[in-house]
């Protein structure tokens, strides 16, 4: 698949907002203990996806009735639907002046992942978390996304990559007062 920018700017993807709010301070303390234990971006790019993946709960799987969305939320919070997990995996890369993106695939419902830049190119990642037949991990030599679309099935990766979260995902996030409600209004298609 081709990606897509939505600006050309890449200073666009190193950018914090309100979502991806990587001078927080939790944010910002979260990165540099993370940057202790890497040698250079590719091993804290690394260690990031696999904090977010591994550490930050998938609310869904867990149960947690919580709706994060912004990336020190989740940090503090330490839940997060896709979404917000990606928000805190772009604001802890973006924090280490790594350019991330926010990119989305269409199931059922809209799922969101990033998209890392290394080497000239963009590398999708999926931080949602494994479970049984879901076996994420973070690779720049191909992808190993948690699901794959099909095609027949009118799944589809959608090729934009978003400096910020796209406005029907984070408005049904700051719309839902708890997970279950979030579980019935979630984006079908961007």
């Amino acid at each position: 698949m081709q990606m897509i920018q939505q600006t050309a700017d890449l200073s666009a993807y190193l950018a914090a907002d309100e979502v991806i709010d990587h001078h927080h301070g939790v944010v910002r303390e979260t990165a540099a203990r993370l940057a202790r234990g890497a040698a250079d971006s590719y091993e804290y790019a690394r260690a990031a996806f696999e904090f977010v993946r591994d550490v930050i709960p998938h609310s869904q799987d867990s149960g947690d009735p919580r709706v994060t969305w912004r990336a020190s939320d989740v940090l503090v919070q330490g839940t997060g639907i896709c979404y917000a997990k990606a928000h805190a995996l772009a604001a802890l890369l973006r924090a280490e002046d790594i350019p991330t993106a926010l990119c989305y695939q269409k199931f059922d419902v809209v799922h969101g992942l990033v998209a890392v830049r290394f080497n000239g190119a963009w590398h999708r990642q999926d931080p949602r978390g494994n479970k049984p037949g879901v076996d994420a991990q973070f690779s720049l030599d191909g992808e190993r996304l948690a699901f794959a679309p099909d095609p027949a099935s009118n799944e589809m990766d959608y090729p934009v990559l978003y400096a910020a979260p796209h406005p029907a995902v984070l408005d049904a996030l700051k719309a839902a007062p708890d997970r279950p409600y979030l579980w019935q209004h979630l984006p079908t298609a961007l």
